[in-house]
């Protein structure tokens, strides 16, 4: 996933440049209404902000996600340490039971 933000951030600092290379070097008369060069550099600036916009969800969903991990670990590990904790002690008592014994 960052991989393909990075790719589609590099596309669009690869087209503004050649946006601004274009206006840069056209000698026309200024034009009232917007140019070409113009229509493209607001949709690339509405195109980066929707990208900015889809990976800060992105980016949310997965921080929520790793939340919902992180406390499933937890429950998990919570149990499996309680599980330990009555083997040990039924293991105790089984040797408490042969120290007894063997005292006989």
């Amino acid at each position: 996933m960052k991989t393909e933000i990075k790719k589609l951030m590099g596309l669009v600092a690869v087209a503004v440049v050649g946006s601004v290379a274009l206006v840069g070097c056209s000698k026309s008369e200024p034009v009232k209404e917007p140019g070409v060069a113009e229509k493209a550099g607001a949709a690339l600036d509405r195109a980066a902000a929707k990208t900015v916009e889809v990976a800060t969800n992105v980016a949310q969903k997965a921080k929520e996600g790793a939340k919902d991990a992180a406390a499933a670990t937890k429950d998990v590990t919570g149990q499996a340490l309680e599980k330990t904790g009555e083997a040990l002690e039924k293991a105790g008592s089984a040797v408490e039971k042969t120290g007894e014994n063997m005292q006989k």
